[in-house]
C-alpha cells in the first residue's frame, strides 16, 4: 500500500498535479489502485485481527495473508499495467481470503 501511494505522490510530481485527479487518465489509474487497496486491505486487517485475537489456528491466518498478498500485488500489478485477466484472477482471490477469513471466524466462535 506504501508503494502504491509513493506512486501517487511521483505521478503527482511528475504530471504536476497537486489535489484531485486534473482529469488525467494516468493520475486517475494510479490514484484508484491505491484507494482499492486501502478499501481491502482495512477489512481483511480487521478479520485477521480477528483472528489472532481469539486464537484461530496460525496456519490458518497464515495462508490467508499469503494468499491476500498475492492476490493484492497481483491486483496492482494488473490496475497498473492495464492487464484485466490479471485483475480478475486478483480480485477472486481477494475475495475468497476475504470470505473465508469470515467463515474461519464464524467456525472458530461456534
Amino acid at each position: 500500500m506504501t508503494l502504491l501511494a509513493l506512486n501517487v505522490s511521483y505521478k503527482r510530481i511528475k504530471l504536476g498535479v497537486a489535489n484531485g485527479d486534473a482529469d488525467n487518465r494516468e493520475m486517475k489509474k494510479v490514484i484508484r489502485a491505491h484507494g482499492n487497496s486501502v478499501e481491502h486491505i482495512s477489512i481483511f486487517s480487521l478479520i485477521v485481527l480477528a483472528l489472532a485475537v481469539i486464537q484461530s489456528a496460525l496456519v490458518v491466518q497464515g495462508v490467508l495473508v499469503v494468499l491476500f498478498t498475492l492476490g493484492r500485488v497481483l491486483h496492482a500489478y494488473g490496475m497498473l499495467s492495464s492487464k484485466f485477466n490479471v485483475r480478475r484472477v486478483a480480485i477472486v482471490i481477494t475475495y475468497c481470503t476475504e470470505v473465508f477469513g469470515v467463515l474461519a471466524l464464524i467456525y472458530c466462535l461456534i
